[in-house]
């Protein structure tokens, strides 16, 4: 299944990996040493608010195994507000 594609951009997916480094008290040095990454790729993915475009699955299996996480723990949907009040709600 293909990814749909909204007017002026893919869907929102929010990032999460802050939050969820935030609620297990961990920084991204201690992250990127658990997890055998660097730590600039740590702090980038970090201070990332919106899914990473290219996020290989290896770096997000290691994130997940260092963090006890799901992949899902780490993405969001988070739909724009409809402009016209769609009257849904």
């Amino acid at each position: 299944m293909m990814a749909t594609v909204l007017e002026g951009g893919l869907m929102p997916i929010k990032w999460r990996l802050a939050t969820v480094m935030a609620d297990r008290e961990l920084d991204y040095k201690q992250v990127a040493d658990l997890a055998g990454l660097h730590p600039v790729t740590v702090n980038r993915l970090k201070n990332s608010y919106e899914m990473p475009p290219r996020l290989d699955r290896e770096t997000l299996e290691k994130l997940c195994r260092v963090l006890e996480c799901q992949p899902g723990d780490l993405l969001r949907y988070a739909p724009e507000p409809s402009e016209g009040g769609s009257g849904h709600g």
